[in-house]
C-alpha cells in the first residue's frame, strides 16, 4: 500500500531508497552493509591503538563508536600526554580529561578502560581511579 501526502514520500519510497542495496551512489548504507559491527569495532580499535600508542579496552572503543566520538590527532598526543604524566607520579588508575571527555585509563597497561563524553559527566562523579590529569 502507498501512501503519500502532498510532497510526503511513503515509508516503502524511503526504504527503497536508503535501505535496499545498489540504490544510490555509494551511500555510506549500501558501501558498508556487508561489514559487521565486530568488524567495524576492530578496526576502530587498531586506528586508535595505533595513532595514540595506548590500547583502547573493548569498552572504551564500544563507548567511542556507539556515542560518535572522534578523536583528532591533536587529542590523541593529548592523552598520551596526560597518561605518561599520571604515570610518572605513580597512578595506577588515572581519569584523563581532554577537553570534554574523560577517560579511565590504566596506566601500568597503558590501556583506556572507558571513555565518556559531558553527557556522562554530568554527575561529576568518578571512582576506582588514583588520580586524575587534565590534559
Amino acid at each position: 500500500m502507498k501512501i503519500a501526502n502532498g510532497n510526503y514520500p511513503s515509508i516503502n519510497e524511503i526504504a527503497d531508497r536508503y535501505l535496499k542495496s545498489g540504490a544510490g551512489s555509494g551511500s555510506a548504507a549500501s558501501v558498508k552493509e556487508d561489514r559487521t559491527f565486530a568488524e567495524i569495532l576492530a578496526d576502530k580499535r587498531t586506528s586508535l591503538n595505533e595513532a595514540s600508542g595506548l590500547n583502547f579496552s573493548k569498552h572504551a572503543a564500544e563507548r567511542l563508536s556507539s556515542r560518535n566520538i572522534e578523536l583528532d590527532q591533536k587529542q590523541l598526543e593529548r592523552l598520551s600526554e596526560g597518561v605518561s604524566k599520571a604515570e610518572a607520579k605513580g597512578i595506577d588508575n588515572s581519569l584523563v580529561m581532554v577537553d570534554e571527555l574523560a577517560f579511565i585509563v590504566n596506566t601500568s597497561s597503558q590501556t583506556v578502560v572507558t571513555a565518556m563524553d559531558s553527557t556522562e559527566t554530568k554527575n561529576n562523579v568518578f571512582s576506582n581511579i588514583d588520580g586524575a590529569v587534565i590534559a
